[in-house]
């Protein structure tokens, strides 16, 4: 039997339109085509609407008529959208798929180093597919778990991704939900596990249909739209959309873990927040598949009781993106004060981040002109419970030209920064190509047909940066097709020098990381860091991450007796007593006796 399900709890009448696959598709508000059927769909005391039929072959279109409203509508929980978010859905069974990976145990986010990807721009084919192609040079490079970018479909072909409006549906034209699933199983037949970017605080600006079934949306917006309704009247039923979106992909297309995008833009008064309840169905699940699932928020609050375990009365997520750490590292390696970044930049600022995860833990916050964030319990509280980067797809591609850091650094600088953060007690993460310094900027792109939100979103864009006085005419046009492809990663040049010696440097640090069990101890409580002016020691139990950020050789204090350098970003150095001479602009990994 085929099923149709579909909550419009104020609507009279519910019908579905029925095509066979292989016909065109017709878009919303399309006349009847001949060869569809129409059937009524029964009322439910629940505001949800039924019906079964025998068997339809998959890739059926279909789409739902609400009231007396001839425009077929997508399913709210598409599978599948294969001819794009405003026309018909495709039926899809989720249990068809051949997967090759019952054997998978999972991967846990302690002692993990993560990989950030973009589907669309991590190769130049752009597809889960042309993505397979590159897995082995991510096993080669060290990483544990596969970060990427949101999927769901989204209107046009080229985005983001966190415009989406169809949240169950992969985005055809990276492979559709078959796509996803051979990157999956591709990914754990090498080690690798899959985190996936997911966005549950708010929808794209096209392709929308939500509020035409139900109350998905209540009145005020944050930054990016509407605000979903989480807490208001009809809100059970929008949760219950949200938690089934989280564990299907965690069930369905085998998927390790989720980052959840801007939770602090999660409007919820409820005693029982979102982020609770998620967590509590997601540890269920974890229990029933035997193998761990991991929860991961993206916030701005700086607040602790994300990741706070939920018999402390904290929301038990697995981990929580730490924004600080990379402010701090950021700014003090490329001296960069404009915006946020005022109050950073500092060696103590880095010390104060690498022993307490949170620079702004009840502190002024100038850029916000209030006091933000609270202290993090380090006795309680592990570092793997924070993801940490150098680079990443906001740091990077909310630059006005989308610069990466390798573009401002010199390499040298860009590897003291690299040990800073694959040494810490956090969760370390790399973006796509910062492993070899990759040349390619990462730009904001876009390709919405309407030309209207197009016009507005790239006047929006060079708006933004103007007032950060970036002249209008250097900020990329979102939607221009060289915006996109100037984002794509040059896989060639590996076969350079200065990028293939990049890249075995990465290697190294990662294996490194691996092998010495102190550096990704996450006892925040043992991390101790020595300040000085321009240079830092920070000590990892009988290991020193020894800094120079001098642009002269000096000396750097050891507090112990050096017996031996696993790793060092440059040639030169020298050691004795208990002191380190670091060339400038370098860093090493010290053995020391105390």
């Amino acid at each position: 039997m085929t099923a149709f399900e579909v909550w419009a709890p104020a609507v009279s009448r519910v019908r579905v339109r029925l095509r066979p696959p292989g016909d065109e598709p017709n878009g919303v508000g399309a006349a009847l085509a001949a060869v569809d059927e129409v059937h009524e769909l029964a009322a439910g005391p629940d505001g949800w609407w039924r019906l079964e039929l025998a068997e339809l072959p998959a890739g059926t279109r279909y789409g739902f008529l609400l009231d007396d409203d001839e425009a077929a509508l997508p399913d709210p929980r598409s599978p599948r959208q294969p001819d794009g978010v405003h026309e018909l859905s495709a039926t899809y069974d989720q249990d068809a798929f051949d997967w090759t990976d019952g054997d998978w145990t999972g991967r846990a986010l302690p002692g993990s180093v993560l990989y950030e990807l973009h589907v669309g721009t991590f190769t130049p084919g752009g597809t889960f597919d042309a993505a397979i192609e590159r897995l082995d040079h991510l096993v080669e490079l060290g990483v544990d778990l596969v970060e990427i970018l949101p999927v769901n479909a989204f209107n046009g072909p080229r985005n983001w991704g966190y415009d989406g409006v169809l949240w169950y549906a992969v985005h055809e034209p990276y492979g559709g939900p078959d796509g996803l699933k051979r990157f999956v199983d591709a990914c754990h037949a090498r080690g690798l596990g899959v985190v996936l970017d997911v966005v549950y605080n708010h929808l794209g600006p096209s392709g929308n249909y939500l509020p035409r079934f139900g109350p998905y949306l209540q009145a005020g917006r944050n930054t990016w739209g509407e605000l979903v309704n989480l807490d208001g009247p009809d809100s059970d039923e929008v949760r219950r959309y949200i938690v089934d979106n989280a564990l299907s992909w965690l069930r369905d297309y085998h998927l390790d873990a989720l980052r959840l995008d801007a939770v602090h833009a999660l409007a919820d008064d409820r005693a029982l927040h979102l982020l609770e309840e998620l967590a509590v169905e997601v540890d269920a699940l974890s229990s029933r598949l035997n193998r761990p699932l991991s929860l991961i928020a993206e916030s701005d609050r700086n607040d602790p009781r994300l990741v706070t375990p939920r018999a402390a009365n904290g929301y038990g997520l697995a981990a929580s993106w730490d924004d600080d750490v990379h402010h701090c590292v950021h700014a003090l390696l490329t001296g960069e004060r404009q915006g946020y970044y005022a109050d950073f930049g500092s060696v103590d600022g880095v010390a104060k981040v690498l022993t307490g995860a949170y620079f702004h833990d009840g502190s002024w916050s100038s850029f916000r002109r209030r006091h933000h964030g609270r202290p993090v319990d380090r006795r309680a509280t592990p570092g793997h419970r924070f993801v940490v980067f150098l680079q990443d797809h906001d740091q990077i591609g909310n630059r006005a030209t989308g610069d990466r850091i390798s573009a401002t650094l010199s390499d040298r600088l860009c590897r003291v920064g690299a040990m800073l953060m694959l040494t810490s007690p956090f969760t370390p993460m790399l973006f796509m190509g910062e492993e070899w310094a990759a040349s390619t900027p990462w730009q904001f792109f876009t390709s919405h047909p309407e030309p209207d939100l197009a016009a507005n979103v790239a006047a929006g864009r060079r708006a933004e940066f103007a007032a950060h006085g970036w002249p209008p005419g250097d900020v990329p046009d979102p939607q221009d097709p060289e915006t996109f492809a100037a984002s794509v990663l040059r896989w060639e040049e590996l076969a350079e020098p200065a990028h293939a010696a990049m890249f075995g440097f990465y290697r190294k640090l990662i294996a490194l990381r691996r092998s010495i069990p102190e550096l990704s101890d996450p006892r925040l409580e043992e991390v101790r860091v020595d300040t000085g002016a321009e240079w830092l020691t920070v000590h990892r139990g009988p290991y020193r991450i020894a800094v120079n950020l001098s642009d002269r050789r000096r000396a750097v204090a050891l507090h112990g007796v050096p017996v031996d350098v696993p790793l060092a970003t440059a040639p030169g150095f020298v050691y004795a007593r208990q002191e380190i001479q670091l060339p400038a602009h370098s860093a090493a990994v010290v053995h020391c006796l105390s």
